[in-house]
């Protein structure tokens, strides 16, 4: 077996030497590992958010109605929100490579065929299968996070995914419109799909070498309502929606909110909202790089963790502020530094839970985590625009989403533990 496949120590404790700094730095195979995780992740992000930037030639062209498109729109959720918890409990049970590669391969092809159908009816079945093929991401990044990197390594491989999921809403916007003007929203699917399929080639070749699917035979894991029995699992629960309250909120409704209310043209909110989203991206990789140094350095691992997975959601919170403040320099300047403060949460959330759960229990718990995190893409666009709706404005709606980003920072701090395995009684037994 090579370097590559052997299992690294996990220092789940809060006493790690300073003389392990130098150990931090990623190898070479566990640097390519995270590299071609974060690349599916921008991919990830990128297929599932392509529908709504073609929407308005899709419905000129199809002849969809404006609510036929919310349907196509919110049913991705329905199935990627639902089968976390079976993806979860997939790649805890078989080898979570294969269970990696099959989503993958099953959402390439999802947007390839949405490029080439007709109807209505098989545009809603492909986005229930692309959901169904992308649910097995983030379980299976926890997995193989939890497995093969070690807690000093954790942020950083963490950080790099959270910047490909930033860095894929930041293409679509930029450069994704100016591409399908050029070659049609049909071929920019077909394009899609194919480009999504060739990250299968490296990952054949660099995939981690471990027969997880052998061991989950012989060690029996948790089931879900021994997870659920933990105070953290509910805190970990409730920092995610309130993470993704917020990022769907200004993926959804800020364009919306720029043009409308703040009266930018179309080429400007594209810009900003770029920008807002790089630096999301920025922030997540340097913060992850932070907190493995710190720990590295001699940081507690519950302190640093939940610094950053406290701190971001609470800075976060002054998205209220856009709303009211006049001057629009000052208040695209504070919606990046909100942007950037995101960041500084997703780079180490998904490592809270790397750690809590340990590397049998990651993909089921990342699963549920998920499951419920994803509510908050049904919550806040529906909420949002009633609100905007009821009033006429966007304070209230700005308002609400500050709110529940003070709630999730105290999440983290005040509702997860300390930042060590569970000891789980089915382990105990076995």
């Amino acid at each position: 077996m090579s370097n590559s496949s052997k299992l690294e120590e996990a220092h789940t404790c809060d006493d790690v030497s300073p003389s392990a700094v130098s150990a931090s730095r990623l190898s070479p195979e566990l640097s390519r590992i995270a590299a071609l995780l974060a690349l599916s992740a921008f991919l990830n992000y990128v297929d599932r958010g392509n529908l709504a930037l073609a929407a308005p030639l899709i419905q000129q062209d199809l002849g969809l109605s404006v609510y036929q498109l919310g349907v196509l729109f919110s049913s991705f959720f329905w199935t990627y929100a639902l089968f976390q918890i079976v993806s979860g409990w997939l790649v805890d049970r078989f080898n979570v490579n294969w269970v990696l590669a099959f989503g993958v391969l099953l959402w390439s092809v999802a947007t390839l065929a949405t490029g080439l159908l007709h109807g209505f009816t098989l545009l809603l079945l492909m986005r229930l299968v692309l959901g169904v093929g992308e649910s097995v991401s983030y379980p299976s990044y926890s997995k193989i996070i939890a497995r093969h990197f070690s807690e000093l390594r954790r942020g950083r491989a963490n950080s790099l995914i959270s910047a490909g999921q930033a860095c894929g809403p930041a293409f679509g916007t930029l450069l994704g419109g100016l591409l399908m003007a050029r070659i049609g929203w049909r071929l920019f699917f077909v394009t899609l799909g194919v480009a999504s399929s060739f990250w299968l080639i490296p990952w054949f070749r660099s995939m981690p070498r471990s027969a997880n699917s052998v061991e989950s035979k012989i060690v029996q894991t948790p089931g879900i309502l021994e997870i659920l029995e933990h105070r953290s699992v509910w805190g970990t629960f409730a920092g995610l929606f309130a993470y993704n309250y917020l990022s769907y909120f200004l993926i959804t409704w800020l364009p919306f909110y720029l043009v409308h209310e703040r009266h930018f043209s179309i080429s400007t909110m594209s810009l900003v909202s770029g920008v807002a989203f790089l630096g999301t991206a920025v922030s997540a990789a340097v913060s992850g790089w932070a907190s493995d140094r710190w720990i590295a350095a001699g940081g507690a691992v519950t302190r640093v963790r939940k610094t950053f997975t406290g701190a971001g959601p609470l800075f976060a919170s002054s998205v209220v502020l856009v709303s009211v403040i006049h001057d629009p320099r000052i208040a695209m300047a504070l919606l990046i530094l909100v942007c950037i403060s995101m960041g500084v949460c997703s780079s180490n959330l998904w490592a809270v839970t790397q750690t809590l759960a340990g590397a049998r229990v990651a993909g089921k718990w990342t699963g549920l985590q998920n499951f419920v995190g994803n509510f908050a893409g049904i919550v806040a666009p529906a909420l949002t625009g009633f609100v905007v709706g009821r009033t006429g404005h966007f304070f209230w709606a700005f308002a609400i989403t500050g709110a529940v980003s003070v709630l999730g920072g105290a999440a983290w701090i005040f509702a997860v533990g300390p930042l060590k395995e569970v000891s789980w009684r089915t382990q105990q037994r076995t």
